[in-house]
């Protein structure tokens, strides 16, 4: 699967070389919008599911423009409808219940949810998010999914008889929930397995859920998957053999030190890498994500290269955040330029290791 990824090329691009530009999800919320929603879960306030909504809608829409103001080739609406990459999917599946919040790390907490009957598809996720988003957008816009292995593995299975069967289940509820996406004109999709990394060993698991993911997604859908936070060399060269187009990985938060995984074996598919990291709350300068992007020209050629953040950004201010997407994308645009100049010699996969 090399990707319908010229698609995503702007028609008025300056450069030959064409660098994609995009996020991985997640954004902060503007004040307000925290506000609106103690609001709507406050009982005796004046405020109800209707001005929720509108709230939510206005959030979407203004994210969506900051995202556009930045440059993005690809734009998200930053998950303004969403409270937690499990915890939102969980609510809207059947067979899911809530029990109380847990501890992830530091002193962010989600509410963990149990599968105490079989999951079943019953309102759809994202389907009424993507078509406002698009509805408001002027460049594409990718549509980032909680993959079945990460909702199986945080959660606590009370029903199934282990984890491979709950997540073969979820697996068919993402692929319909993807079918209904590509139905209402979704391009891009970016399935995200965090859990994937950190539990090597279940790979051939997320292997064959993709497998029935993909199945039936057509050609000029452009499918990505995003994994964090864990070592790579343990899921790679292995990963390569699965049914997507391109695989999103975080980088930067680690400076680098297993991007050598990468370059020991040949990267077939497109490799979307992180050139700014989301735990420091500080904008890198421009030269100084120039430098990162150029890493990713050791691993593929620049027209199989995406440049993101390592992940969602909600948990930074609001301003490093968006100096953060503006920075990667004038970065990425003055290494077109260089590529096209000659100025970079491009040596990607085994050869540069060699080096």
């Amino acid at each position: 699967m090399t990707g319908p990824r010229e698609q995503f090329r702007p028609e008025d691009h300056p450069n030959d070389h064409f660098l994609l530009t995009t996020v991985v999800g997640s954004y902060p919320k503007p004040k307000w919008h925290d506000r609106a929603r103690e609001l709507f879960e406050d009982e005796d306030a004046d405020f109800g599911s209707d001005e929720w909504e509108e709230a939510k809608d206005d959030a979407s829409r203004l994210i969506t423009e900051e995202h556009e103001r930045s440059g993005l080739d690809v734009v998200v609406d930053g998950e303004m409808r969403r409270n937690e990459m499990v915890e939102y999917f969980a609510e809207r599946i059947d067979g899911y219940e809530f029990n109380g919040r847990v501890k992830v790390w530091g002193h962010n907490y989600y509410d963990k949810p149990s599968v105490t009957d079989e999951v079943e598809y019953d309102e759809e996720w994202l389907v009424s998010e993507y078509e406002f988003t698009s509805s408001v957008a002027s460049r594409p816009v990718k549509v980032p999914i909680t993959g079945p292995y990460t909702l199986a593995n945080w959660a606590f299975n009370e029903v199934y008889e282990d984890e491979e069967a709950l997540a073969y289940d979820l697996a068919d509820l993402v692929n319909e929930e993807i079918e209904a996406l590509v139905e209402a004109g979704a391009r891009y999709i970016q399935i995200d397995e965090p859990a994937l990394a950190t539990t090597p060993d279940d790979h051939a698991i997320v292997g064959e859920c993709l497998e029935r993911i993909a199945d039936e997604v057509p050609d000029d859908v452009r499918l990505g998957l995003h994994v964090c936070y864990g070592d790579y060399s343990r899921i790679y060269p292995e990963i390569l053999e699965y049914p997507v187009h391109e695989f999103d990985l975080e980088l930067a938060n680690g400076d680098y030190e297993q991007l050598d995984v990468f370059k020991a074996h040949e990267f077939t598919k497109d490799f979307a890498m992180g050139v700014t990291d989301v735990h420091v709350a500080e904008v890198e300068s421009v030269e100084e994500i120039k430098e990162n992007i150029k890493k990713g020209l050791e691993v593929v050629p620049p027209e199989r290269l995406t440049v993101s953040p390592d992940c969602g950004v909600k948990l930074l201010p609001r301003e490093v955040a968006y100096g953060k997407m503006a920075n990667m994308v004038q970065a990425a645009r003055e290494v077109e330029e260089e590529l096209d100049a000659g100025e970079i010699d491009v040596v990607a996969g085994p050869e540069a290791s060699a080096d």
